[in-house]
């Protein structure tokens, strides 16, 4: 069987957040997926690296995503998968160009509203180590790219008020978020409920969650943003190497004596396509 690339999963919601993704990436016309429930992704490749990228655009909320993602996990079975697009800041430091990369994502809304208020009761899920690491190393080197690594809310809402009982709620709450944004709590529970995948929401700051927020997406926020955060995915997916690759410090030549590690009694099946069953067979030993 011919051997296929391993797979990274690309989501946007919005259709600038697809843009600024695709702009990366060589695609095939002739390869575009379509699945069962009618979600389509385009594929292509990342020059310089082994990936076969699938980039999808699901629309907004993470209702919509957390189904639709949970679909394309089952179908394209990818070893990484992103979400990448924009969001409001929360921080004083954080800028309009900014990447936050999420270390954990907050689903804001879980609560119970009681006599003493609301008591909120808080879900996380939290990013992938190895795709973490890979970003902090991408972002070292990554010229005109301001990028934090820190923690990411998510609510079916758009907050474009500094003073809301919400943004209020966000402080006392979630008071390590760093942006606000609507689709990465769905992605991330898909993910989790898939199984081992290494996930990661990847957004860029196109407002400050305030009431200028309308004239920044004017001034063309959200196209400066989507640039910068697929500019730092697609350096991570360089970065980040896929399950069971190989490179000269993680496979040493023969000869080394790690071909021996399990007392020559094993088969080393890395880089390997089977469809079916495997059966070795010990035929001889000195």
């Amino acid at each position: 069987m011919p051997e296929t690339n391993p797979t990274a999963v690309v989501l946007t919601a919005l259709p600038v957040e697809y843009d600024a993704v695709r702009a990366h990436i060589e695609v095939r016309d002739e390869d575009e997926a379509v699945l069962g429930d009618g979600t389509r992704l385009e594929q292509g490749c990342l020059a310089g690296t082994s990936w076969n990228v699938a980039l999808a655009e699901l629309g907004e909320g993470a209702l919509t995503t957390a189904a639709l993602t949970t679909r394309v996990v089952a179908e394209l079975a990818p070893e990484a998968l992103l979400f990448v697009g924009v969001a409001g800041g929360l921080k004083d430091d954080v800028e309009i160009g900014d990447v936050v990369v999420g270390t954990k994502v907050y689903a804001i809304h879980g609560g119970k509203v009681s006599d003493e208020g609301f008591l909120a009761r808080p879900e996380a899920w939290h990013g992938s180590h190895r795709l973490l690491q890979a970003a902090r190393s991408a972002l070292r080197g990554l010229d005109g790219v301001r990028g934090h690594r820190k923690p990411i809310a998510c609510g079916d809402v758009v907050l474009a008020h500094e003073r809301s009982a919400l943004r209020e709620l966000i402080r006392r709450t979630y008071n390590d978020a760093y942006a606000i944004e609507m689709e990465g709590s769905g992605a991330s529970h898909a993910a989790h409920l898939s199984g081992q995948l290494d996930t990661l929401v990847i957004r860029g700051i196109s407002d400050l969650a305030d009431a200028r927020k309308a004239d920044a997406d004017a001034g063309g926020s959200q196209r400066l943003a989507s640039a910068q955060a697929a500019k730092v995915a697609m350096a991570l997916l360089r970065k980040h190497r896929p399950r069971g690759g190989s490179s000269a410090e993680e496979d040493p030549p023969s000869g080394t004596g790690r071909e021996h590690a399990a007392g020559g009694d094993h088969i080393d099946l890395r880089n390997s396509t089977f469809h079916g069953t495997v059966i070795g067979k010990q035929v001889g030993r000195p």
